[in-house]
């Protein structure tokens, strides 16, 4: 993930995703610079000069000049979707980014420069914004801005995220700390889970070996994944006995909620909702309510997964 904008970046929520993930500028765009006067038109050197006084103003954390780079009725979106319109709440919003990140640092690249009419004209750029501990986010821009005189304020300023569409594995990387042996022994049976990386990275695979008295072993296969469809963790489930399962999961706080249907192999539906708590490194908390079989509701259950140790003489 990479950094928000200014403007999600104040959302308590989200701040701690600011660091996550650094994304470069392009080998062409490493080290921003006007091009030689020479070869600009009076607009487009117009524009840069206002790129310049901006980025000026940002590493200032000048967030008064920053909104006055912007009509009094200017707007500014940012790549979610988030409107701040007015200078007023456009300042507002800078102060805020400067209250979390005093000493971040703004470089900006203007792409195109195109006149509409005698006094407008539409800049295309790309932005990037550093934290004082190092770490980078891009986005694309446009900016309409409107002649008032000799200066180009803005009179909207729109960001497009720049990201790169995510592996499945990065999707899935968080969920690592599945990979393992893990087992629940309890009166009512024994729970065997293996789980493991696919061969090609895409995928995280599970192995059940469930036993219960009187009942005998049932085995099942999970393969859990990125939908990039429907933009959700996906998880199937195989059953030995030709019962299937599909999940949709959804992340908490404390872990995973996967809401879960079923398909007997008698054609019987059943439901279920899943919430897997990590309690510490080695120690998993299922529960499972809203359980239907068919017409019938089932109990709710809980149950603590620990991570088998390792076997005496094993490699570490």
């Amino acid at each position: 993930m990479t950094m928000p904008s200014i403007a999600t970046s104040l959302l308590p929520a989200m701040a701690a995703l600011l660091l996550a993930a650094a994304l470069e500028l392009p080998a062409s765009a490493q080290e921003p610079a006007a091009a030689p006067a020479a070869t600009l038109s009076p607009l487009e050197d117009a524009i840069v000069r206002e790129s310049e006084i901006t980025v000026k103003a940002f590493n200032a954390a000048d967030a008064a000049a920053l909104g006055g780079m912007f009509l009094e009725t200017g707007e500014l979106v940012d790549e979610a979707g988030n409107v701040h319109a007015g200078k007023a709440a456009i300042t507002a919003l800078f102060t805020g980014f400067f209250g979390k990140f005093p000493k971040a640092s703004l470089e900006m690249v203007v792409d195109s420069a195109r006149p509409v009419g005698d006094t407008l004209a539409v800049e295309e750029g790309q932005r990037r914004i550093t934290t004082a501990d190092g770490e980078t986010a891009q986005v694309r821009y446009v900016a309409v801005r409107s002649k008032q005189g000799d200066r180009w304020p803005i009179a909207s300023y729109h960001e497009f995220t720049d990201d790169p569409i995510p592996t499945p594995r990065q999707v899935l990387e968080g969920a690592n700390w599945i990979v393992g042996d893990w087992v629940d022994e309890s009166p009512e049976g024994r729970t065997e889970i293996s789980f493991r990386w696919s061969d090609d990275g895409n995928f995280l695979i599970g192995d059940y070996t469930m036993s219960a008295a009187g009942a005998g072993v049932s085995k099942s296969t999970q393969r859990i994944g990125w939908d990039a469809v429907t933009g959700q963790v996906r998880s199937w489930t195989f059953d030995d006995d030709g019962g299937f399962t599909e999940g949709r999961w959804v992340p908490t706080d404390e872990g995973w909620m996967v809401l879960s249907e079923a398909a007997m192999p008698d054609g019987t539906a059943g439901s279920a909702t899943l919430v897997i708590s990590v309690k510490d490194a080695d120690h998993l908390v299922v529960r499972g309510t809203d359980r239907i079989i068919g017409d019938v509701e089932e109990p709710d259950f809980e149950m603590t997964i620990a991570r088998k140790p390792p076997q005496p003489g094993a490699v570490k």
